[in-house]
């Protein structure tokens, strides 16, 4: 018997809230893996780690949240993306693994701290990497058969897919960057500062480049951004990427600490609501829908009961933990 809810498209928006709360809060610990070659000096990068010491672990629980929330609510359209996202996933997976011991073990030796920190910054570039090339290969679109993955093993790669990867490469430095500012103090806070003017710039063509590629992907990106009456719709996001975007230079010239990173936060959520225009009604792009990848009615009933319980208990202790460890971190003071 139907309740009278869309519990696909609930589902839908539980699995696109978790995943990008994982791409804003793992995204500037990975930001700051990428950065830290610029950052030569150890005391500087040790200020840098404890910046993220308390809370990077947790970051990842959105990730298997997305992930497993994929698999349980859309078995059908988990089964033909996984396959064709394997590689780019194993390496994603791999460069988590990297960044994740490279964090602890580089506090317990000195011998091997330089291997370790070319770890680390290694793991979070690939990682970044590998989650930029997963978004742009599913955006232009994966070969299905049926109910089957039909494409080949390298169809992931495209110069599309490198674009994308690049892009989010740089908006996770910009989110560490504009971390870094907000968390740190001195030389090191100045650097960051700079830095984010870099990339602040380099982040506005890379989406610029991924707006204006997207709809030559599919006569359906074009329609439902251009054609009339959907502009009324879309065209409030780019404008208010242009405002975001203006309060975030001011922001940076005058040097307000705290409000570049939460201005950054807003231009990846309105990145991630262009995507979600573009991608609406399809969980696989231009081949199944949200509905038709739904599991059954009554495991979507089952598993809201529990996500309705473990998600607010999910933001109450990350809230708590980012309460307890807010403000500034200075070089000598550190939680390892």
């Amino acid at each position: 018997m139907s309740i009278g809810i869309d519990l696909a498209m609930i589902w839908a928006f539980i699995i696109a809230f978790a995943v990008f709360v994982y791409v804003v809060m793992d995204g500037f610990d990975l930001g700051l893996g990428i950065l830290f070659p610029l950052f030569p000096q150890k005391a500087d990068r040790d200020v840098i780690m404890n910046t993220v010491a308390p809370v990077w672990d947790g970051n990842e629980t959105w990730l298997v949240l997305g992930g497993g929330g994929m698999m349980a609510a859309f078995p059908l359209a988990y089964a033909v993306l996984m396959p064709a996202l394997y590689t780019p996933m194993m390496a994603m997976l791999l460069g988590l693994v990297f960044r994740g011991v490279a964090f602890e073990f580089r506090w317990r030796t000195q011998k091997a701290r330089n291997k370790w920190d070319l770890a680390f910054a290694g793991g979070s570039l690939v990682a970044t990497l590998a989650q930029g090339i997963a978004l742009g290969a599913i955006l232009q679109g994966i070969h299905v058969d049926g109910r089957h993955y039909a494409g080949g093993w390298w169809d992931w790669l495209t110069p599309f897919s490198i674009l994308t990867g690049i892009a989010l490469v740089i908006g996770y430095a910009l989110l560490g960057a504009t971390w870094l500012v907000m968390k740190t103090e001195g030389e090191l806070r100045d650097r960051a500062y700079q830095l984010s003017w870099v990339l602040l710039i380099a982040m506005l063509g890379a989406i610029g480049a991924v707006s204006i590629a997207t709809p030559f992907l599919a006569v359906q990106y074009t329609q439902r951004w251009f054609s009339w009456p959907n502009i009324i719709l879309t065209a409030p996001v780019p404008i208010a990427v242009a405002a975001v975007t203006a309060l975030l230079l001011r922001a940076l010239a005058n040097r307000f600490d705290l409000q570049p990173f939460f201005l950054v936060l807003v231009l990846f959520a309105l990145s991630y609501a262009g995507l979600g225009i573009s991608m609406y009604p399809y969980i696989v792009p231009q081949s199944i829908t949200i509905w038709e990848a739904a599991a059954p009615h009554n495991s979507q009933v089952f598993m809201l009961v529990g996500v309705s319980i473990l998600i607010p208990l999910i933001l109450g202790y990350t809230a708590w933990a980012y309460w307890v460890f807010r403000g500034k971190v200075r070089p000598g003071h550190g939680y390892h």
